[in-house]
């Protein structure tokens, strides 16, 4: 079985020859998963097949993480000499989408041997960073030892991202892995229920002076909210309870999107969430990362932003309440509330950091206060769009991670899912996405008003059906 539950090193610490011990294992452990996650496909040839016509083969994102290192060494001056400058820019860009008519035919992909052979070469040059670079405790931003925490970290993006492209392989290319279990317990949804929060202050954000766990340059900075009160579900959205939408026709109601929501409607002909598979008798059954399973009614829903807000418009007009996304603040209200730790989510007490299964578990396993799965179980979107902080620099090494983001496309998600780990299982990580990207993510619905809240709901007739029930 893979070492799992290693957290992320703390960057202070009084021992420099512990550290660099703790920073080894830490390295050894993330490069490992990751090449473990690769020997679900059943043979050389899927690395050069693409999971969706969106993203490259299989073989860039291989590559792709263990070059990330050697780029970032040499941006800190920390490594001299590269190791191969071809695959040092072929597998530096394009992580994020291509348009749907491109393709990366073109591009002259090599051995997957030569890959193998180059992660060798990039893991034994790291051991020799870890193990000479000049280390004086806490890294700081501008060590070179720190552009190894970052090459950790993103590594540990790219396992959870990754994995969820071996969720879209056809099953025909995937074969099983027994380091990722999946859980066994099914059954029927709970009933949903709502939570009261007072509301009250809430202060993000990290101290530019915070050197205690490695944070990515949006995590620095302040921001203070007064959160209005409000109430949110008691569970987070299961397959059953969004089965009610989908059984509605809700994927083909042009009510419930906005235009955003009918753009991917149109573009992925969707009708019904990404992992949901059509039985043709008005039944579905489920994909995991290496199976197809009967519908786990129990689990939570994983779907993007987008057909969440749909879900949220439907519900309003059903019950005359006007549902929404919670903001980023209200979920720290929530985490503060249900006794999530200061710093690094406990995975004894929720299903992240591949402590549990590869895989969601029911909606009612793991309760933090009042609320279930306020972290852990899937990410959770949020309303909130992506943006910096008050005191934000970009880090210099890395100055396409945070600032493309801020472009009000990309949605803030918190909580981390069954596979987050590293800084992703950290309360002030920020990750965001574009609102039609498909993640191990799901939703929590609030009731309440925010200054955001009519901007989700743009459409007149909604508008109309859910004030008049509201207020006669």
């Amino acid at each position: 079985m893979l070492q799992r539950q290693m957290k992320s090193v703390r960057l202070d610490g009084s021992d420099c020859t512990l550290k660099r011990e703790e920073l080894k294992n830490y390295f050894h452990q993330s490069y490992t998963i990751f090449e473990s996650l690769f020997e679900f496909l059943k043979s050389d040839d899927v690395f050069y097949l693409q999971s969706e016509p969106t993203r490259h083969p299989m073989i860039f994102y291989f590559g792709h993480t263990a070059i990330f290192y050697i780029n970032k060494l040499i941006a800190s001056g920390g490594l001299e000499e590269r190791i191969n400058p071809y695959f040092e820019k072929l597998f530096a860009v394009g992580v994020d989408e291509m348009t749907w008519d491109a393709s990366s035919d073109t591009l002259q992909w090599p051995s997957i041997d030569e890959v193998r052979e180059y992660r060798k070469k990039v893991r034994h040059v790291v051991d020799e960073m870890i193990a000479t670079l000049p280390m004086t405790l806490p890294i700081t931003k501008d060590n070179p030892l720190w552009a190894i925490w970052m090459g950790i970290e993103h590594e540990r993006i790219h396992i959870e991202t990754s994995s969820v492209l071996h969720r879209q392989m056809p099953l025909a290319f995937i074969k099983p892995h027994a380091d990722f279990p999946i859980c066994p317990i099914v059954g029927d949804s709970p009933e949903n229920s709502m939570v009261s929060f007072n509301g009250g202050e809430v202060r993000l954000g990290k101290g530019a002076d915070d050197q205690g766990l490695y944070g990515w340059d949006n995590e620095y900075g302040r921001l203070v909210v007064n959160v209005k009160p409000f109430s949110t579900s008691k569970y987070l959205v299961s397959n059953g309870e969004f089965m009610d939408f989908v059984r509605a026709e809700g994927y083909t109601t042009r009510r419930w999107w906005d235009e955003e929501g009918l753009r991917y409607l149109q573009i992925r002909h969707a009708l019904c969430p990404p992992f949901w598979i059509p039985q043709g008798d008005g039944s579905f059954t489920y994909r995991t990362l290496t199976q197809e399973i009967p519908m786990p009614y129990n689990w939570p829903v994983e779907v993007n932003a987008l057909e969440a807000e749909a879900f949220c418009r439907w519900k309003s007009a059903q019950e005359g309440e006007v549902y929404r996304l919670p903001t980023e603040a209200e979920w720290e209200m929530m985490a503060k509330e249900g006794g999530v730790s200061e710093e690094i989510f406990e995975d004894q007490h929720s299903n992240l950091n591949l402590a549990h299964f590869a895989s969601s578990v029911p909606v009612d396993t793991f309760a933090h206060g009042e609320l279930y799965d306020v972290v852990g179980n899937v990410w959770q979107w949020t309303q909130t769009q992506m943006d910096a902080y008050e005191g934000f620099v970009t880090h210099p090494w890395y100055d396409d991670f945070s600032e493309p983001t801020f472009d009000g496309k990309h949605n803030l998600m918190k909580g981390g899912s069954w596979i987050s780990t590293g800084n992703e299982i950290i309360r002030t990580s920020r990750y965001a996405f574009r609102r039609h990207f498909i993640q191990h993510a799901g939703f929590r619905y609030v009731i309440g008003n925010t200054e955001d809240e009519a901007k989700k709901y743009t459409r007149i007739d909604q508008m109309y059906t859910v004030w008049k029930k509201r207020y006669g």
